[in-house]
C-alpha cells in the first residue's frame, strides 16, 4: 500500500467525507478534496437512501455524499422539507461519491441539484453536464470567501455555491515557545530555526505527517514563495527557482531531525500536539475542540509563513460546492432552489457550518453569527480563512497533475532528490493536461 492509500484509508475511517474537503495534499486531491471538509471524528452515518420533502410544484432530487457527523442528514431533510415551491427528494450517497455522481451525470437518472468537492470538475463544466449559477449569487457575490469562489469559477462563470469551509492551519504550543524566547515564525527559515530549538529530548519542533509533508505541503510551500500550481493565464506556474528553494526546504527540515515522523496519528489528529510529541502541528480547524480539551487555552494559531519577504502567507481552504445538473428535469426550478438554500436560507447555512461540526460558514457576514467562531483562537482562524485563504487546488489542476506533483514530493522530501528535477517531471506531464483541458 502506497502512502496516499494509507493516509486515504485513515482518513475515511476516522472522519466524515465533509473533512476530506479541507484536507489538502496531493493524496486527497486526487480523492476528493476537492475542498473542504471537516473532521469531527464522529462514526459514519447508518444508512443512505431517499427521503421526501418540500411542497408542490416540481420535484427535485437532491444528492448529498454521507456525512459522519451526527444530525446532518436530518438537518438536509428538514431544509428540503421547508421548500414550498417544489418537493425536493435528499438522496443520502455512501461509497464513491465522486465517482458514481460523476458518471450520473453522462445519464438521465443523476440528480438535478448535487454537492461536489469543490465545486465541479473542469470536465464537467466542459462538458456541459452543469449549469452556469452566476445569476444567482446577485449582491451576495461578494459575501462568499473569495479563495473559495474564485476556486469554483471558470471563464467568469460561478458553477457552484460554496455551502461550508474548512481550513488547515499552524497550531503551536504557546508555553513551549514562550520557554524557548521564540515569537510566532513569520519566514520558512525562522520557522526552521524555531524547530531546531524546540527539538528537545523527546519533543520534535514540528509535525507536518507522517511523511514529512511530503503529501500535505506542497501548495503552502508553493504559496509561500508567492507561486501558484498554474499562473493567472493557466500555464504550469511553478517552474521557477523559487519554487525549487521551497520545495527544498522541506527536504531541509527533514535532515535537521526536527519532523516528528510516525506519530500513532497522522497531521489530522491533534494528539501528536496535545500528548506532547511535537511543539507546533499543522492539522485542521477541526481539530480545536480536541485541542482544547487537551490543552485549554495553551495552543496559538497561524498562516504557514511565507519563505521570505516577496512571499506570502497562507491557510488552504475547501468546500462543497452545491451544483446544478444540466440534465436536470427542471432547470429552472432546481436553481431556485439552490439559490433558495444556499444563498437566501443565512440562518440554514449557519446552522448546517456550525451545528454539525466545526466548521466556517462560507458567507463571512455570517462568521460573526457562529457562536463557535466568536473569540479566541477559532475566532483568529476563520479570520486567516478569509484574509489569507487559499483554494487547495485549482480548477485546471487535474487529478493526473495531482499524482505527478504528489510523486515528486515524496522523493524531494523522503529521498533528498533534487527540486528543479522533480519540477520538470511535473511540469512534463501537466503541460498536454493543460491543453487537454483548455482545448
Amino acid at each position: 500500500m502506497t502512502d496516499q492509500q494509507t493516509q486515504l484509508t485513515q482518513l475515511s475511517g476516522a472522519f466524515s467525507r465533509r473533512t476530506l474537503l479541507g484536507l489538502g495534499g496531493a493524496a486527497v486531491l486526487t480523492g476528493a478534496l476537492a475542498a473542504c471538509g471537516s473532521n469531527t471524528g464522529r462514526e459514519p452515518a447508518a444508512s443512505g437512501g431517499a427521503t421526501g420533502g418540500g411542497g408542490g410544484g416540481a420535484s427535485i432530487q437532491q444528492w448529498y455524499h454521507q456525512y459522519g457527523e451526527a444530525g446532518t442528514q436530518q438537518a438536509v431533510e428538514k431544509y428540503a422539507a421547508a421548500y414550498k415551491d417544489a418537493t425536493v427528494k435528499v438522496s443520502w450517497k455512501p461509497g464513491d461519491y465522486d465517482q458514481s455522481t460523476a458518471a450520473s451525470l453522462l445519464t438521465d437518472a443523476g440528480p438535478d441539484v448535487f454537492e461536489y468537492g469543490n465545486g465541479p470538475t473542469i470536465d464537467m463544466i466542459k462538458g456541459n453536464q452543469v449549469v452556469d449559477l452566476t445569476d444567482l449569487l446577485g449582491d451576495a457575490k461578494s459575501d462568499f470567501n473569495p479563495g473559495i469562489l474564485k476556486r469554483m469559477t471558470y471563464q467568469d462563470k460561478v458553477w457552484a455555491i460554496p455551502q461550508v469551509v474548512d481550513m488547515q492551519l499552524l497550531v503551536y504550543r504557546k508555553s513551549l515557545l514562550d520557554k524557548a524566547g521564540i515569537q510566532p515564525p513569520q519566514t520558512i527559515d525562522e520557522l526552521i530555526a524555531a524547530a531546531k530549538k524546540l527539538t528537545q529530548g523527546n519533543v520534535k519542533g514540528l509535525f507536518l505527517g507522517n511523511d514529512g509533508g511530503a503529501g500535505l505541503m506542497g501548495g503552502p510551500m508553493l504559496w509561500s514563495a508567492g507561486l501558484d500550481y498554474l499562473t493567472e493565464n493557466n500555464e504550469f506556474g511553478f517552474d521557477d527557482p523559487r519554487a525549487a528553494t521551497a520545495l527544498g526546504k522541506l527536504r531541509e527540515m527533514w535532515d535537521a531531525k526536527v519532523l516528528l515522523l510516525g506519530a500513532p496519528k497522522d497531521w489530522f489528529d491533534a494528539s501528536a500536539l496535545t500528548s506532547g510529541l511535537t511543539a507546533m502541528q499543522f492539522t485542521g480547524l477541526w481539530t480545536f475542540p480536541d485541542i482544547k480539551k487537551g490543552l485549554g487555552d495553551d495552543f496559538g494559531v497561524m498562516a504557514w509563513p511565507a519563505l521570505d519577504g516577496s512571499g506570502k502567507a497562507s491557510v488552504p481552504v475547501g468546500a462543497y460546492g452545491s451544483c446544478v445538473s444540466a440534465k436536470a428535469k427542471d432547470v429552472d426550478a432546481a436553481k431556485k432552489f439552490a439559490k433558495w438554500l444556499w444563498v437566501d436560507q443565512t440562518a440554514d447555512q449557519l446552522d448546517f457550518a456550525t451545528a454539525y461540526g466545526f466548521h466556517i460558514p462560507s458567507r463571512t457576514s455570517l462568521i460573526s453569527q457562529a457562536s463557535t467562531l466568536k473569540e479566541g483562537q477559532a475566532a483568529e482562524a476563520a479570520k486567516l480563512a478569509t484574509d489569507v485563504g487559499h483554494a487547495q487546488s485549482p480548477l485546471l489542476w487535474t487529478p493526473k497533475c495531482a499524482t505527478a506533483f504528489g510523486d515528486a514530493m515524496n522523493r524531494i522530501v523522503k529521498e533528498g532528490a533534487d527540486p528543479a528535477g522533480e519540477i520538470a517531471k511535473v511540469k512534463a506531464v501537466a503541460d498536454p493536461e493543460l491543453k487537454r483541458v483548455l482545448a
